[in-house]
């Protein structure tokens, strides 16, 4: 290798994305984005606590990298918004429930408005993953569904009145995280279907938005028809063979994040790094360790030194990355208007109530009735969502038109469903976090109603008529209250089978 120590270091820099530990940029964290050359930072919630704050970090980061920047976060809706502070978007399931190819693509660009006037000018959204295993803990209401054409087609509608907005989209989880029981950030996720089935189902929406899609995330899991030795995200025969000879696939691609336990128990960032570069990845998400930031980009230099990894290959990358950069800048003069951001909002509220699905025949309570609510105090962040819905804000959504005896619980475990009054009590169960429930809750908890306000498949966990929302975005919460209450319909449709009952792995 002949590079010089400058070169090598650029080169390397510019295949790595990495992330920030707040709202604010320190002089330490901007002399390492300097070293290391990176020009790629993601944020997550704990960098977005309002919109000044983004603007100014944004803002400091232009200023140690340049204005040739990536920045980027996960807003796809639902319970992966990122910014509280912006319109709260529904979910991909909801908008299947709906149907609507253009509510879709009004939608899409809505949420790039929104994260445009903030300097971001990539999102890692939409979710291509099929949802066709309910023991899914990871994907669920993030998908447009079960059905390839139509989750597809969804998708292009959405991605287009995105990137109208001039917002750079990543299709995800490439070649697919629909089928897994296994979440890739607890451990490495196995799909062993044969490469027909892949090719016909998995593959499918990949498929048919690779020619429109400017960028694609790799997932975390082992396709044994497809590699019998590496996950996707290392995987030459799936980054390069599948994905760029096969599908003809141009755009960016990137890694899901290296520092979750399926990649960084087993090969560590740095290691991973290198493999899913050599593999035909162009970006490499390293986060969360400063030390592993500064080691994998140490080992990418180590490596093209060595000639391990080739110059070719990461000048290709980085001419990805290039025009990317040049066809989605990040702006810094936005300006989200007020008619404009109550336009979004008025949207989404639309979205969310034609989205409530009925699961059963879901009886309406008239205005004032007294209902017995049974709810979790507090629903934690999964790691890859927010956090879930707070009791206090489900209670006032509701109070709205009922009159509420609230039994909340801190833990499913410490409520017994016998200790409920056994007074006639008409008892609304409201489920707040992605979790399903196990056979104790299944064969012991009978409430009238079940209000399934994240995870639509833990309707299928409990003997009772469901009402599915998708989310529980304040739109989506007001929605369910008047759809209890008889003043609107629950119009819409299941885009997935909810299955059996959970049956704990």
């Amino acid at each position: 290798m002949t590079l010089s120590k400058e070169a090598l270091d650029q080169l390397a820099g510019r295949c790595l994305m990495v992330d920030v530990a707040g709202p604010a940029l320190s002089d330490e964290e901007a002399a390492r984005l300097r070293k290391m050359r990176v020009r790629a930072v993601c944020l997550f919630r704990r960098n977005v606590p309002d919109a000044a704050s983004t603007r100014r970090l944004v803002a400091e980061l232009k200023r140690a990298l340049g204005d040739e920047v990536l920045i980027a976060l996960d807003q796809e809706g639902g319970a992966v918004m990122r910014t509280r502070f912006l319109p709260q978007a529904p979910a991909a399931m909801a908008l299947a429930a709906v149907g609507d190819e253009e509510l879709a693509r009004q939608v899409g660009g809505a949420v790039a408005r929104g994260i445009k006037s903030l300097g971001v000018n990539w999102n890692f959204a939409p979710v291509l993953d099929l949802n066709n295993n309910p023991a899914n803990p990871v994907i669920g209401e993030r998908s447009f569904g079960a059905d390839p054409a139509r989750a597809a087609a969804l998708a292009r509608a959405w991605m287009e009145g995105h990137l109208a907005e001039g917002v750079a989209c990543c299709v995800k989880h490439f070649p697919g995280h629909g089928d897994t029981h296994t979440d890739s950030h607890l451990d490495l996720p196995v799909v062993d279907k044969p490469q027909a089935e892949l090719r016909d189902y998995e593959l499918a929406p990949f498929k048919a938005l690779s020619a429109h899609a400017p960028a694609l995330m790799s997932a975390h899991i082992r396709f044994p028809a497809l590699d019998a030795e590496w996950p996707a995200t290392l995987s030459p025969a799936i980054l390069t063979g599948l994905l760029r000879q096969e599908l003809g696939y141009r755009g960016v691609a990137i890694t899901d994040a290296l520092n979750m336990k399926a990649i960084r128990e087993r090969w560590g960032q740095p290691a991973g790094a290198v493999q899913t570069l050599k593999a035909g990845a162009d970006l490499a998400l390293v986060l969360q360790f400063a030390d592993e930031m500064e080691a994998s980009f140490d080992a990418v230099r180590a490596a093209l030194h060595s000639g391990d990894l080739a110059e070719p290959r990461l000048a290709e990358a980085a001419a990805r990355v290039d025009a990317l950069i040049r066809r989605y800048p990040s702006l810094d003069d936005y300006d989200y208007a007020a008619e404009q951001r109550a336009a979004d909002e008025a949207l989404f509220a639309d979205a969310w109530t034609r989205a409530l699905t009925a699961h059963g025949e879901v009886p309406i309570l008239p205005a004032g009735q007294r209902l017995r609510l049974v709810v979790q105090d507090q629903a934690p962040s999964d790691g890859v969502s927010e956090e879930g819905l707070a009791a206090d804000a489900l209670i006032a959504a509701l109070s709205r038109r009922h009159a509420l005896e609230v039994v909340r619980f801190k833990e499913r475990a410490s409520l017994a469903w016998s200790t409920l009054p056994q007074d006639g009590l008409f008892t609304v169960l409201a489920s707040t976090t992605r979790e399903r429930y196990g056979r104790r809750e299944q064969q012991e908890w009978r409430p009238d109603l079940h209000l399934a306000l994240w995870n639509p498949h833990a309707a299928a966990d409990i003997a009772a008529p469901a009402l599915i929302s998708y989310g529980f975005a304040d739109a989506a919460l007001f929605a369910a209250s008047r759809c209890l209450a008889g003043e609107i319909a629950a119009a819409g449709r299941l885009p997935v089978d909810l299955g059996q009952p959970h049956q704990e792995q």
